[in-house]
This record gives structure tokens, sequence and C-alpha cells, in this order.
């Protein structure tokens, strides 16, 4: 018999202001469910990101239908799970874990998320050249989102060259050689003086990361920017992009539309993932952009 009261939880650091809790239990009380979904934050909890396992561990021995898994533990979490997925066994990153059957098994919704997220809000982009700011967990999701559709080359920047090239390596063997590369932060400027676009997928910009993730001076009309962050859906990046007449995207699209795949991950029920983003986007002005 299907089950009608579910437990989730959400695993990172600092996030006290995270949306997830209410995108999932107000999707659940419209489909006549109760879904209680709890903030595991590490930070209050005094604990390291590799933590995770303990918290993974802990919170299915404590009777935890799923978790969503979000910075800095998207790829720590990996060596704590029975099973990946094939997409998240691909990008080396987990958002979503689901308890079965006593196992605990890794999914990646931020693909997907990114993907509807962009279609629907940059439908007519340029994707020849793409720069993108970060190589971490949303970061491999977001360049494979772009590389399957359509992006012709994403060049991937990062303060950590090494993880960097390990994700363009990772990009170039699953979508064929040349499509990514990676580039050191001063190489900024003439990158973008040639791109399409800019994808942002570090923390900046965040209530707990506030700043912008590179120089304003970089940026041109000529450039479509996308952000992850979503909270605040109007990042100092997105506010610094528009006044300068860019095309842009928020991350609160990716936000909803990943949620929206945890909770069919979580349930087995199908979501409304309009109605979750105009959710997101009701909650996220009415706290307004300073939080």
């Amino acid at each position: 018999m299907p089950k009608d009261s579910y437990l989730a939880g959400l695993i990172g650091s600092g996030i006290g202001p995270s949306l997830s809790p209410a995108l999932h239990e107000r999707e659940a009380d419209r489909q006549g469910l109760r879904m209680l979904y709890r903030l595991i934050d590490i930070d209050p909890l005094g604990v390291p990101p590799e933590a995770v396992g303990d918290l993974v561990r802990a919170a299915r021995d404590l009777g935890f239908d799923g978790l969503n898994i979000t910075h800095p533990c998207k790829q720590l979490v990996l060596d704590h799970l029975d099973a990946l997925s094939p997409q998240a066994e691909a990008l080396g990153a987990v958002n979503t874990v689901v308890f079965q059957d006593g196992r605990a098994v890794g999914h990646n919704t931020d693909v997907t998320g990114f993907a509807a997220s962009f279609a629907r809000g940059l439908p007519d982009a340029p994707l020849d050249r793409v720069v993108q700011l970060g190589a971490g967990g949303a970061g491999a999701a977001v360049a494979h989102a772009l590389l399957t559709l359509g992006a012709g080359r994403i060049t991937v920047v990062d303060a950590l060259p090494d993880r960097a090239a390990a994700l363009a390596g990772a990009l170039n063997r699953a979508f064929g050689e040349g499509r990514a590369a990676t580039a050191s932060p001063d190489r900024q400027a003439r990158l973008l003086a040639r791109a399409d676009g800019l994808v942002h997928a570090t923390p900046t910009g965040m209530a707990a990361h506030p700043g912008l993730p590179l120089p304003a001076a970089l940026l041109h009309p000529g450039l479509w920017v996308a952000e992850v962050v979503y909270r605040p859906l109007e990042t100092e990046l997105l506010r610094t992009a528009r006044a300068l007449g860019c095309a842009t995207l928020d991350g609160g699209g990716m936000a909803a539309f990943q949620a929206a795949d945890a909770f069919r991950l979580f349930t087995g029920r199908e979501p409304d993932a309009p109605r979750m983003l105009a959710d997101l986007t009701e909650l996220a002005g009415a706290v307004g952009a300073p939080h």
C-alpha cells in the first residue's frame, strides 16, 4: 500500500535560508500527503563536510525516506552510498539520496533541473561558446545540462585548477573531445569578450557568501548570464548584468525543477513542477532579496 507520510531533509552548510522545506511540504499537502522536511546544517552542528557519511547513516537509521545534499557535500557523499543512478555516476556528484530497503541510493536532479530552467528562461540563447565559473557539484550538473542542450564548447574556470581539469576531462569523455576546456581566472577577460554566455556555479552571491564572483567590468551586453544561486533570487551578479542589458536567468527555476524531481524520487508521486516554481518565486519574494 502506498505511504501517505514521508520524512526527508537537506544536508549542507549555511542552509538556514533554504526554501526546500516549504517547497516539498507545500506540494505534499496539495497531494494529500504528510511531508516533514528537516534542515541538517553542518555549521551549527559543528561538524566538517566530511561528516556527511555519518549524517546519511543516522538519517537512514532514524527512518528518513530520503535526503537532499547541497554545498559542500555533493561530491563527498559519494563514498558513503550503496549505489548511484547512471546520471549521478557520470557527474560524480549527488544532490538526492533515497533510502530503499536499507540501502542509500544517490541521484542527481540538478542536471534536469537546470536544463528545464534554461530551456524555459533563455530559450533562444546562443550556445557556441560558454564560460562557466565553478567546477563543484553544481558546476558539473550545469555543464552536463548545457552540453546536452547543444552547447558547442564550455570553458570551466575554477579556483582549484585540478578540479576544473577533472570536470573538463569528464565532459570530453562524455560528450566528445574539444567540448570542454579549462582556463585560469586571469584569462576571464579575454574569454568573456568572445563568449555567448556566462554561467555562475559557485556559492558567491548566496546569503552567506555575498558579493560578485568576478569583476563587474568583465560583463558586457552581448552576454547572457545564468545563475545557480537562488537565495536571493536577484544576486549582485544578476543585478549588475541586468543593468548592463544582459539577458539573465536566476537560479529559481533550477531550484524548483530539481526539487520537483527529488519529490518524485522521495514519494513516487508526480509533482506539479510549474506550481512548485510559482511557490519558490512567491517564497523568495516574500523574504526579500537582502536576506
